[in-house]
């Protein structure tokens, strides 16, 4: 349609938003299906933040906030980052935006110009490149393996790096591998970026509440001050504080990215909704008990899935260190035959046919550009991901 604009030729639609429609779709028409291919918890936003946004509504805060935030919020955001990530930011080199997308968004707006590459990770949460495109960047992508944890090496950001680059993006704990990277493994990426000053880093912090064991998470800046001028550190309140809806995400950085990016929001959505912000507040600074016993039941939620889905034929299961996905291999059952006589040539077929035959709706590798892979989120009841499991392993023991 000559109508439409040219980028959007570019960009294509949410493969995990396209795989829930299709589960709703099923299950219209009357089939057993579960869904795992949802990025959000399925706890309740916690009461306390629940009160602050009606104790909010009835004190009147309902006018327009300010563009980057309001103020006890960016206080909020830059206490948070003093207490947990051991960062000095002035509530003024913070911003807030409508969910983690809008700051992802704005960042890449206000910084890329034609020609300009960002250096994405593979597998990547599949929003990344499709933002760099619809902002005029090219997409660079540093692949990993599951043999080294899916976690990107000093030798591969070496060799992603050109005269070009203008961002490196770091999504830790992983969406969707699940992956986290130590200290000791940010202190190699960061020797290779202190070489390299034009290369700035966005750092997607989303999942930093949900790692499991002994892991103690750690974020770039924090590992190496001299990136501090370079990096751009991204949050928010959904996945830790299950307030997906509310829409709030954040960042913090040097004063005049900040600015810029103010420019760019003014202009795009102004500021976040008044009463949303309220409640980020008291998730921020208050109680945070809420989180630690979500994490327990996540981690409990991990163990089961890896160790079900390691005994189904021909899937392999690293165990993540965070986030609430993982990222099993299937290139085992590839080759074989499943139920409807097709044979599996890559992980978009397994998916297909798995939902087909099973009733079970996962998301395919290649859509976060790493196969033959899948991405399943346990974040929903043990009883449905044990369910879940039974019916894969009955899928791949019987396909021929």
């Amino acid at each position: 349609m000559a109508f439409l604009a040219d980028a959007l030729s570019r960009v294509k639609p949410s493969a995990t938003i396209a795989v829930a429609q299709k589960a709703r779709e099923l299950k219209a028409q009357g089939r057993d299906v579960i869904s795992l291919g949802a990025g959000e918890p399925d706890f309740d936003t916690p009461d306390n933040v629940k009160n602050a946004a009606i104790d909010a509504i009835r004190r009147g805060e309902t006018k327009y906030p300010p563009v980057s935030g309001i103020v006890p919020l960016r206080e909020a955001i830059a206490a948070k980052f003093k207490r947990e990530n051991n960062l000095d930011y002035a509530p003024s080199q913070t911003i807030v935006g409508t969910g983690g997308k809008q700051i992802l968004f704005n960042a890449f707006m206000a910084t890329l110009n034609p020609g300009d590459e960002v250096v994405i990770p593979a597998p990547y949460w599949v929003s990344y490149p499709e933002m760099v495109l619809l902002c005029g960047g090219t997409p660079v992508f540093a692949d990993t393996t599951i043999d080294n944890g899916f976690k990107l090496t000093a030798e591969a950001l070496e060799k992603a790096i050109t005269p070009k680059t203008k961002w490196l993006v770091m999504n830790s704990p992983s969406n969707p591998s699940g992956a986290a990277y130590t200290r000791e493994e940010l202190r190699a990426l960061a020797d290779v970026l202190l070489k390299h000053p034009h290369v700035w880093t966005l750092t997607d912090d989303m999942y930093e509440h949900l790692t499991y064991g002994d892991f103690q998470f750690v974020t770039l800046a924090e590992v190496e001050p001299g990136l501090y001028d370079r990096t751009l550190t991204m949050n928010g309140v959904s996945k830790a504080y299950a307030m997906t809806g509310w829409r709030i995400g954040y960042a913090a950085g040097p004063a005049q990215l900040m600015k810029a990016m103010d420019t760019i929001q003014s202009q795009q959505t102004s500021g976040a909704c008044t009463i949303a912000q309220w409640a980020a507040v008291e998730a921020l600074n208050g109680p945070q008990d809420f989180v630690t016993k979500n994490k327990a039941i996540f981690q409990g939620r991990r163990d089961l899935v890896v160790s079900m889905l390691n005994q189904a034929s021909g899937i392999k299961c690293p165990v993540p260190e965070g986030a609430f996905y993982v990222y099993p291999s299937c290139a085992g059952v590839i080759g074989r035959k499943g139920p409807s006589g097709k044979v599996i040539a890559d992980d978009q077929d397994f998916v297909t046919e798995l939902l087909e035959a099973e009733g079970v709706a996962v998301v395919h590798g290649s859509a976060f550009g790493l196969g033959p892979n899948f991405r399943i989120s346990y974040a929903t009841s043990e009883e449905l991901l044990e369910e879940s499991c039974i019916r894969i392993q009955r899928f791949t023991a019987s396909l021929s």
